[in-house]
């Protein structure tokens, strides 16, 4: 496989450019191909059956690219889709996700805890989570809580705020996620409110940022298959299947520095 083919990341809108950003900041020399289908976001109340079409059409724009590897940077497709997509796209590409990462963190540094989880209605709802924790038989106890509201909500721009404190104290402080020693962040929007969550748990409970876990994992990959681009010269491509000016100006936000998305409607 040719190593300066690009990596292919994709998610339901811009959240998962918190993913993309660690990416390029683990391995800056890699070649960025990022769709975020916001005609359909957000991902977290839609049937797996309709998660699981949007992800194949995504797939068919990145291996038009040459991805080695295609990594869907939401937690809800992650769920709903990776089986699909990884039997779909087959030898073409490594698929990979961003749960497995995490389990894979927590086999190696939570034997014997309690963590928490965060995320969408469709993720938790899932119950990969649990799953996937239970088949490491490292007594790992996991207590999951749905957060509906926090996607939208840094979508629209209210954290680091009042109503975004309020919001999050609101749902952290649920019985569900007593007694737990650390927290994964189960959407890859959520390491933007990630400060006021550790304020929140004043430093007792460790809030664990799946975006840097993911970033790790995909590296190592790339350096175990000797995958890893050696040039210097490097592509970003930020493609969008419906675009608005503000949505744009957003995407500072979750990335970190100015990019330009590309209109790449899929659906006309």
């Amino acid at each position: 496989m040719n190593t300066s083919a690009p990596i292919g990341i994709f998610d339901s809108g811009i959240g998962g450019l918190t993913v993309a950003h660690a990416v390029t900041r683990l391995l800056p020399n890699e070649n960025i191909i990022y769709f975020g289908d916001t005609a359909h976001l957000p991902y977290g109340d839609k049937s797996a059956a309709a998660i699981q079409a949007y992800s194949i059409k995504i797939c068919n724009v990145l291996l038009q690219q040459k991805c080695k590897v295609i990594l869907i940077a939401c937690n809800s497709a992650s769920a709903a889709a990776y089986e699909l997509v990884r039997e779909y796209v087959g030898s073409k590409a490594k698929v990979m996700n961003v749960i497995d990462p995490v389990v894979q963190f927590l086999d190696q540094h939570y034997a014997h805890k309690t963590i928490g989880l965060i995320g969408t209605k469709q993720t938790v709802n899932s119950n990969i989570y649990r799953k996937k924790t239970d088949l490491l038989g490292k007594d790992i106890t996991l207590k999951s809580l749905a957060t509906p509201l926090l996607a939208p909500m840094i979508e629209e721009g209210f954290f680091n705020n009042t109503i975004s404190e309020s919001i999050i104290t609101e749902y952290l402080h649920n019985a569900t996620l007593e007694g737990i020693e650390a927290l994964i962040l189960g959407c890859t929007h959520y390491p933007l409110i990630k400060k006021q969550i550790e304020a929140y748990y004043k430093g007792n409970v460790s809030v664990l940022d799946t975006s840097e876990i993911v970033a790790k994992s995909l590296y190592d990959y790339l350096a175990s298959n000797q995958l890893l681009n050696s040039l210097q010269a490097y592509l970003r491509h930020f493609y969008v299947s419906d675009y608005t000016q503000s949505f744009e100006t957003s995407t500072k936000i979750f990335f970190g520095e100015q990019i330009r998305l590309e209109h790449y409607p899929l659906w006309e």
